[in-house]
């Protein structure tokens, strides 16, 4: 679906709240303007509302800057997508990005409503499309409902265009009677959408129905439900819904070359030219055409990427080296993190050494308060050489992998006490013999381990595999580890202070209340507007 259609329906959300009351039916619809009356006469208008949905799925600020929500990531500059106020627990209700977010997602969840109330009005139309484009509908749907239950809790349940009255009025929804309408939309959804074989070239990057239960199985995961995601991902994983692999390069996924892989489930679609997004202008070294830099991968991301025989750094017989740190490491690690004399491949494939380290004299040198990293790293991954002006990119940015069923199949496994050396071979191994590992000690799986280990493994596996894609922080969250690991120093490469922390750079001080802060607060002008909206604990 690599094409932009510009709407012109207009389709407007409640200003605070989200609805719009909807147009008046006209006796006289004026020929040249779009009404009710007159707008439902073809598919070709009703395709640009629902492509209208898929443009408000999610957008590349989200994308990126939920990382720095979580302990891989820090957003050093400006208070972008709320991340640096989120990150130090300094924000309330009045948080910006907390109306953006509920204001965006209940837009969405408008146009799908719209779309859903209104396409059988066209006449004479295939029926075959309008069940699977309903079907896109309600996929889009579900996946809004989902992102603001995960935030906020207990959120309005809206399967249905409401009026301006009852907009002003509507009431927050149990999270788990939520949850249950998101997985009965994914259920409807599969049913009559295509798999990712038997769509047309067209329209790849359209919602399948391998899509639909990928992200049910992530629903499922984050709801603790074990044996309906090992049910789910075992039939993804058979074919089921598709024919899904891991793309047979880590760094090769993320290349433009390569969109529409194996291994791509569902991604935000973007269009060269036309719609693109432009974050690595702010996050790529400054050497190599950024213009500073605001997202920083932290130090405690880079120390989770274990040693080429599959020992964690700290580990005794690792052989890691502080003098030496990024040699002999998870590949992930430099297909991820720009670090101090890191090997850049330029567009035209000549190589550049990235230099970090103070008194380097480069525009990436860390000195604090520069524009250069705060934490003297900077990212690799999603980088786009065939980008434009600013480092402008068209390169779809993928929500759900198929790497991901595999971890959410070996996570459930565990949980169940089902997790055993089938099970390792069939998730973790292959995912690791992508990434690069080589090493026997690394691939076959340690039956010494206790089950604290391995779901220490797991979840490390999970970290690593998807680092900077923006699903840390809803791990964290959900395993309820936060306070643990968003409390305190996030830190840089050990170019600081000899006398703090061993010399690394301490570059956010953060904090997490688990009394509050596992739950968003609902935002303060929704409820200014509309006082039957309650209160998250704490707010």
């Amino acid at each position: 679906m690599k094409r932009i259609i510009k709407n012109y329906v207009k389709i407007v959300s409640l200003g605070l709240l989200l609805f719009a009351a909807s147009c008046e039916e006209l006796d006289l619809a004026p020929e040249n303007v779009f009404t009710d009356v007159n707008y439902w006469t073809s598919v070709s208008r009703a395709q640009t509302v629902l492509n209208t949905a898929y443009s408000q799925m999610q957008n590349s600020n989200y994308f990126f800057y939920n990382e720095a929500l979580s302990d891989n990531a820090f957003n050093g500059r400006g208070d972008i997508a709320g991340a640096a106020s989120i990150a130090a627990g300094t924000y309330d209700p009045s948080l910006p990005r907390f109306k953006d977010e509920w204001g965006s997602r209940y837009a969405g969840i408008k146009t799908c409503n719209i779309l859903l109330e209104n396409i059988d009005r066209i006449q004479d139309a295939d029926v075959a499309l309008i069940e699977r484009m309903k079907g896109e509908a309600r996929f889009l749907r579900a996946f809004q409902h989902f992102q603001l239950t995960t935030w906020f809790g207990d959120v309005p349940l809206v399967s249905s265009d409401p009026s301006l009255e009852e907009a002003l009025n509507i009431t927050r929804t149990p999270h788990a009677e939520v949850v249950e309408f998101i997985l009965n939309e994914l259920d409807a959804a599969a049913a009559v959408l295509p798999t990712n074989a038997e769509y047309a070239a067209a329209d790849k990057g359209r919602i399948t129905s391998g899509a639909a239960m990928a992200l049910k199985a992530r629903v499922l995961l984050y709801e603790g439900r074990w044996q309906e995601v090992a049910d789910i991902t075992e039939q993804l994983m058979n074919g089921a819904f598709g024919n899904y692999s891991l793309f047979p390069s880590y760094e090769g996924v993320f290349l433009p070359q390569n969109e529409y892989s194996s291994e791509d489930m569902l991604s935000i679609q973007y269009v060269p030219q036309f719609r693109m997004w432009g974050e690595f202008f702010d996050m790529a070294p400054i050497s190599v055409g950024a213009r500073l830099n605001s997202l920083a991968p932290t130090q405690e991301l880079v120390d989770s990427y274990l040693m080429l025989n599959g020992q964690a750094i700290d580990e005794a017989d690792s052989g890691y080296n502080e003098d030496n740190p990024y040699t002999n490491r998870d590949p992930r690690l430099t297909a991820t993190v720009v670090y101090h004399n890191y090997q850049w491949t330029n567009p035209d494939g000549s190589v550049s050494t990235i230099l970090i380290a103070p008194g380097s004299g480069t525009p990436d040198e860390y000195v604090q308060g520069s524009s250069a990293s705060p934490t003297a790293y900077y990212t690799r991954k999603y980088f786009d050489p065939q980008h434009l002006t600013s480092l402008q990119s068209g390169l779809n940015l993928m929500l759900i992998r198929y790497a991901d069923v595999l971890l959410m199949h070996a996570e459930a496994k565990h949980e169940l006490g089902q997790f055993d050396a089938g099970v390792w071979d069939n998730t973790i191994r292959p995912i690791r013999m992508r990434a690069g590992f080589t090493d026997n000690a690394a691939l076959s799986f340690d039956t010494a381990l206790s089950q604290a280990e391995i779901r220490e493994t797991i979840r490390n596996e999970r970290r690593t595999e998807f680092a900077m894609e923006g699903l840390r922080i809803f791990d964290i969250r959900r395993w309820e580890i936060a306070e643990d690991v968003l409390n305190g120093w996030a830190h840089g490469a050990q170019f600081g202070l000899p006398s703090q922390d061993d010399g690394y750079i301490r570059a956010n001080l953060r904090r997490f209340d688990p009394g509050k802060h596992y739950l968003w607060p609902i935002p303060r002008d929704e409820r200014l507007v509309n006082s039957n909206l309650t209160q998250n604990p704490g707010w």
